[in-house]
């Protein structure tokens, strides 16, 4: 299934005016606990704040069903070690602690998308579809069953009721370094109403000085960059224990450059990222770039740093999190991957969830499968899935 198809073009109505947003003092909140020191943090500020908290971990998928670094399997994400680290937080914070399984809609939305992608020529970022389409979605589902309306994760991200629009704002985290705001863009306005991020305003010293200071568990536990799945992250292994019988029958095919000259072979496109330089195989003198992955003809087509460059692009499932789409022309700052700064461009609606995005600079290694995250300052207009260049 395409990501377009599973994060849909939700236009509704915005809430009512009055709607509620935030949770009363002494109300229940459910907290989203990983088994790291955000998190962790996140549901002690709760508690400070007045709120009857209970923290939920999230099992989204086991080490036997995606393989990889055993020495890793016991300390990634969704592991026995960091759901014990969250029981241990919520045991020196006196508040109860559940794990719930939502394996199989993981492997169902995610998993399955983030190998079909590769082997349809993109690069993927599983944690779009994660957070908007199962995270969200799936905890927000259970909640009444601890009743409770709202729930709390640990992600570096804001948001505010615009009084004017009657619409929640999805905005950045205020440390830099840290906002997480990029692979947010999907969560729609119910999912934002329901959301509280109380970590929004901080920067991860800070979160790691008051964990220190609470004396948390998890307060020295180390970052985990790599996606969770792939828990050696050596996304290459994973598609080939994951799918072999579909990784085997894509054979070696050719590297050619721009003009279609043949440079030499390839192992296999899926193997292989827009903008990717060391391991082509290839020596033609200067410095090349993965430019374009063509699985329908097999190719891998490299180029110079200056042939990578490109100014216009293409997105789909572009979704707005007002939650009225726009249909002139904006002018935005758009983030075309995790990290980056972002690039001055206008976004041109072409309808039926599409746009198309033309930057006033030329960027580098512009990704099919990555997100194109569309802000104004701080605040996030909506985002969509970099289809192809133009």
């Amino acid at each position: 299934m395409s990501p377009e198809s599973i994060i849909a073009n939700e236009q509704t109505e915005n809430s009512q005016q009055d709607m509620k947003w935030k949770p009363e003092t002494g109300e229940r909140v459910v907290a989203a606990m990983s088994g790291g020191v955000d998190s962790s943090l996140m549901a002690k500020l709760l508690l400070e704040q007045g709120y009857d908290v209970i923290g939920v971990t999230m099992k989204l998928w086991t080490y036997e069903a995606v393989g990889g670094n055993r020495r890793a399997a016991d300390s990634n994400c969704c592991s026995v070690e960091e759901i014990n680290d969250a029981r241990m937080v919520c045991q020196q914070l006196g508040i109860p602690h559940y794990v719930l399984d939502f394996s199989e809609s993981f492997h169902s939305t995610v998993v399955q998308n983030f190998v079909s992608e590769y082997l349809n020529g993109s690069t993927p970022n599983p944690c779009v579809l994660c957070n908007s389409r199962v995270r969200w979605v799936a905890l927000l589902d259970r909640v009444e069953d601890f009743g409770a309306e709202f729930i709390a994760t640990g992600h570096y991200a804001r948001r505010r009721f615009n009084q004017n629009t009657g619409a929640m704002e999805l905005l950045r985290g205020k440390d830099p370094k840290k906002d997480q705001s990029y692979v947010l863009w999907g969560v729609n306005q119910e999912l934002l109403r329901r959301t509280i991020w109380p970590l929004g305003d901080y920067t991860k010293h800070q979160v790691r000085q008051q964990a220190h200071s609470g004396r948390l568990h998890t307060a020295n536990r180390p970052e985990s960059f790599e996606i969770c799945f792939v828990t050696d992250n050596d996304y290459r292994r994973f598609l080939r224990e994951y799918a072999p019988d579909r990784m085997a029958d894509i054979p070696e095919g050719e590297i050619v450059d721009t003009e279609g000259q043949v440079l030499g072979t390839h192992q296999g496109y899926p193997n292989y990222t827009i903008g990717q330089r060391h391991g082509l195989g290839i020596a033609v003198g200067e410095p090349v770039y993965v430019k374009a992955i063509l699985p329908e003809s097999n190719r891998i087509v490299v180029g110079r740093k200056e042939e990578v460059l490109a100014t216009d692009c293409e997105v789909s499932g572009v979704h707005w999190t007002s939650g009225r789409a726009f249909e002139a022309p904006v002018e935005a700052t758009v983030a075309i991957r995790y990290n980056h700064r972002g690039a001055r461009a206008t976004v041109t609606p072409t309808g039926n969830g599409s746009a198309r995005i033309r930057f006033q600079t030329p960027q580098h290694a512009i990704t099919p499968g990555q997100s194109a995250v569309f802000y104004r300052d701080d605040l996030v207009l909506g985002g969509g899935f970099i289809k192809r260049t133009a």
